[in-house]
């Protein structure tokens, strides 16, 4: 699988772990807000696989596990091989995913991964509009559906965004996913690497009700960042 980039260490991908981040290139989403635009569209060359393995077995005993993000990390068929592989060199490895591969997870998940973050975008009657292109909602359920009810660790995340979210839809989703599994609002931060311009984030207030309007469905919601 090739990959685009590498942070050497992050303290925030990984709960609870330091860890290394791989990136992969493209993304069948078009998400306004989104912050890696430049690897969707325009990834440019690959770094040397070998070189991020080297770097991988150096750190062994100092990282306490890798990341891979994207883009969309199912999007690649080898997403399972490259797994399987940093595993190998003894690392719990973590995969951020939009859900719109449900084979490809169910794959990772036989293959024991070890912790899953998956992208709520919206409530099913806005996903399009903040995904930026139509989305296979009947992948995203069952992408749902595999996570709720297996063995490995993961959570629920939405990135909120002024102009995409409001309390309606935290409650939609709330009855979407319901139950006591982890799900995250992040507010969403500006930057110059984000396709459009005029994004703001939720106040505090706002960012609170919306988590209010989520926990009635999702009692360990909780706000990120």
């Amino acid at each position: 699988m090739r990959i685009y980039g590498l942070q050497k260490l992050s303290l925030v991908d990984y709960p609870g772990k330091t860890a290394a981040v791989l990136f992969t290139g493209g993304c069948n989403f078009r998400c306004p807000f989104c912050h890696n635009f430049e690897l969707v569209m325009r990834p440019g060359d690959p770094l040397d696989d070998g070189e991020v393995f080297e770097y991988l077995k150096k750190r062994r005993g100092l990282l306490d596990g890798v990341v891979i993000t994207g883009g969309e990390p199912l999007l690649h068929a080898d997403i399972i091989q490259t797994v399987k592989e940093v595993k190998a060199l003894g690392y719990p490895v973590k995969i951020d995913t939009n859900g719109t591969f449900p084979g490809r997870l169910a794959e990772l998940l036989n293959e024991g991964i070890d912790y899953v973050a998956m992208d709520i975008k919206n409530c099913k009657e806005k996903y399009y509009i903040t995904a930026g292109c139509d989305v296979d909602l009947d992948a995203v359920e069952k992408s749902i559906m595999l996570l709720k009810n297996g063995g490995t660790d993961f959570e629920f995340r939405t990135t909120v965004v002024s102009q995409l979210h409001d309390e309606e839809d935290f409650l939609r989703i709330g009855q979407w996913i319901k139950g006591d599994e982890k799900y995250f609002l992040q507010r969403f931060k500006d930057s110059e690497n984000v396709p459009y311009a005029k994004l703001t984030p939720p106040d505090d207030e706002t960012l609170g009700r919306f988590l209010s309007a989520v926990q009635r469905f999702v009692p360990n919601a909780a706000i990120r960042g």
